[in-house]
């Protein structure tokens, strides 16, 4: 098993960017499940953002979120005893939540692992629309969104207490940066979004809450 960095973008307090279409594909501890670390803090129990792959058949083994799960299924369906979730599902499996996932045909989600706030204990499962700008999930402690942007448009998504960005397709060009599908960039509060979107618009995935949830 290839060693994790357990300490992985761990400064809330500055921002941090990964190009996750390029990171290497780490094992975890059940056969055909790889991820790719985008923050982390702590070993196999960790708080965690990751993309993940399962490959066809593979499982992983039933397990309680203590502290909660929240994915994005990209490609691919991911299964569990409570359903089928193919891409474009958005879950949220609250804390004190337990499954067993894998995936018949193989998959890949993106994933945020002990991240909720201990009051929040709603499941939520959703379909992002195919185009369009939809509101996923709203409380008290946070807003997901997916946005899309037309091509050339000015993209300013403000930031009072924390962002959290996926690039899920086309590019977004800012001040010295470029997301491109499976970039992950995190802002802390009062660090607004600011970029423009490239020629083929871009669609992203959109968390604004405060980064310490969970802690």
């Amino acid at each position: 098993m290839s060693p994790l960095n357990e300490h992985l973008n761990a400064d809330l307090g500055q921002p941090a960017i990964m190009h996750g279409a390029t990171l290497p594909w780490l094992a975890s501890p059940l056969p055909g499940v790889e991820r790719r670390p985008l923050y982390r803090l702590g070993g196999e129990q960790a708080r965690a953002t990751s993309l993940v792959r399962y490959a066809p058949g593979s499982r992983f083994s039933a397990h309680r979120h203590g502290l909660g799960e929240e994915f994005v299924v990209l490609e691919g369906v991911f299964e569990d005893e409570h359903g089928r979730y193919p891409a474009g599902s958005y879950v949220r499996n609250p804390p004190g939540s337990e499954h067993a996932p894998g995936s018949v045909d193989g998959c890949m989600i993106f994933v945020r692992l002990r991240q909720f706030h201990p009051q929040d204990g709603l499941q939520v499962v959703r379909e992002m629309p195919v185009r369009g700008d939809a509101l996923l999930f709203e409380n008290a402690f946070e807003q997901v969104w997916v946005r899309d942007f037309q091509p050339g448009a000015q993209v300013l998504i403000a930031n009072a207490r924390g962002l959290e960005v996926l690039a899920l397709a086309g590019e977004l060009d800012g001040a010295g940066f470029r997301l491109e599908p499976l970039d992950w960039i995190r802002l802390p509060a009062g660090q607004d979004l600011l970029g423009r979107a490239g020629a083929q618009g871009a669609r992203l995935w959109v968390k604004d809450a405060g980064l310490n949830l969970g802690a």
